[in-house]
């Protein structure tokens, strides 16, 4: 690929990681809005929340499909739909029902599995592999910027008296706009996509899937991922404003920055444990060592919570959480390299997968017991269960295989 479409492909991976921003921003800001949304789609709390989480039912299974658009169709058309499906969910919410609520939310959980593989396709094509991971790296920084701000900056406008449905008209109209943008940007891969066809017509489309789920390996990064993922889209940006307020006693306010320091450590844990990992050239010590922080952050929060303020454990908990992407490191060195574009829409799908299973069983034995038992006994086995999940994707990432540079200089050599 000559330099001059390596800098089309860089440009419109700027215009994608608006998408992933504005992915983040709307996965995360109805935590704090969960007021203004019941009385908008005449609900109770457990329904609402139940509605928000639908987001990864679709988000999960859209993985998939989008790991097969973009080797079929190109960045243009898959991250034109994409983003433009997440734009019509945005809008639905404008509509005081629960069934275009739950509709919406359907849509952006589709509409967002596009952002992450989207923007690594755009970053495969326009840097070289010697600052590939870093481009991938402030990719997931964007994200979580975009987490912050979901509840930094809305939760304060919420709390002013903004009403919700300026947020979703506006979100809406930026995304559809963006929407645009990737697909005038985004250069024609016309040409590109038939020499490739014919250099891998004996490749089916869903063949690179099969390679990547026969992996054993490929299942254990998803669910180590998914565990660790999981205090943070479960708990931190659905859960954590509602249970600071009532299990706590914190004002809005303070709940919902506490809250949002979760995606805050996000910004500085991914880059750098992700630096950490490539610099001593081994994956697991990393892994284990984020988990082990994320534990220590949790028992801090219900053991010893005047040791220092919440906002402080939460940030931790968020900068420990970075390990979640190392598995997304693993799981493509682990697989063969024509897979690897396939190999990240498979983890998005287990990741959240397990995210979908492990929802609505925290809504069930902790959510809907929220206003009957609140208080920090509540609080306390509520934080219980992630740690718990904490410590299961340790045993289980203690199964995988060392893939990081030392490693394969290793295998090398012997």
């Amino acid at each position: 690929m000559d330099s001059s479409l390596k800098k089309f492909y860089i440009i419109a991976w700027a215009f994608g990681l608006i998408f992933y921003f504005l992915d983040y921003v709307i996965r995360s800001a109805p935590a704090v809005m969960i007021p203004q949304l019941v009385n908008n789609f005449n609900t109770t709390e457990l329904k609402l929340i139940s509605m928000v989480g639908t987001y990864y039912y679709t988000y999960s299974t859209c993985s998939l499909i989008a790991g097969i658009a973009l080797d079929k169709f190109g960045g243009k058309k898959s991250l034109f739909v994409g983003t433009l499906i997440l734009g019509i969910g945005c809008l639905l919410f404008l509509i005081s029902s629960q069934v275009t609520g739950v509709t919406g939310r359907l849509l952006q959980g589709a509409g967002c599995a596009f952002a992450f593989p989207g923007c690594v396709y755009l970053a495969s094509k326009g840097f070289s592999s010697k600052s590939l991971a870093t481009a991938i790296g402030f990719t997931q920084c964007i994200g979580m910027l975009g987490g912050t701000a979901g509840q930094f900056v809305v939760g304060p406008w919420v709390e002013k008296g903004v009403n919700i449905d300026t947020f979703w008209l506006w979100s809406g109209i930026a995304t559809i706009i963006t929407a645009f943008g990737l697909f005038f940007v985004i250069p024609n891969e016309n040409k590109a996509k038939a020499s490739e066809k014919a250099k891998n017509q004996h490749i089916g489309y869903l063949e690179p899937y099969k390679i990547v789920f026969k992996n054993p390996q490929s299942w254990l990064c998803g669910i180590v991922s998914g565990l660790l993922f999981a205090p943070t889209t479960i708990f931190a940006m659905t859960w954590a404003v509602a249970f600071f307020q009532k299990d706590k006693q914190f004002v809005f306010h303070e709940a919902a920055i506490t809250s949002a320091m979760v995606a805050f450590g996000w910004v500085f844990g991914c880059p750098l444990l992700g630096f950490i990992t490539d610099k001593i050239g081994r994956r697991k010590p990393v892994l284990i060592a984020g988990a082990i922080l994320m534990i220590i952050s949790l028992l801090q929060l219900i053991y010893l919570p005047d040791l220092y303020p919440a906002k402080i454990s939460m940030f931790i908990l968020g900068l420990g959480s970075g390990a979640a992407m190392i598995p997304y490191s693993v799981i493509k060195e682990a697989n063969p390299d024509y897979v690897k574009g396939s190999a990240t829409g498979a983890i998005n799908f287990i990741t959240f997968g397990v995210t979908t299973l492990l929802s609505p069983i925290f809504s069930r034995w902790f959510g809907k017991s929220l206003d009957i038992s609140s208080g920090d006994l509540h609080f306390q086995h509520s934080i219980l269960f992630w740690i718990s999940g904490i410590v299961l994707a340790i045993l289980i990432s203690l199964m995988l295989k060392e893939t990081g540079s030392k490693a394969q200089d290793q295998a090398i050599v012997s």
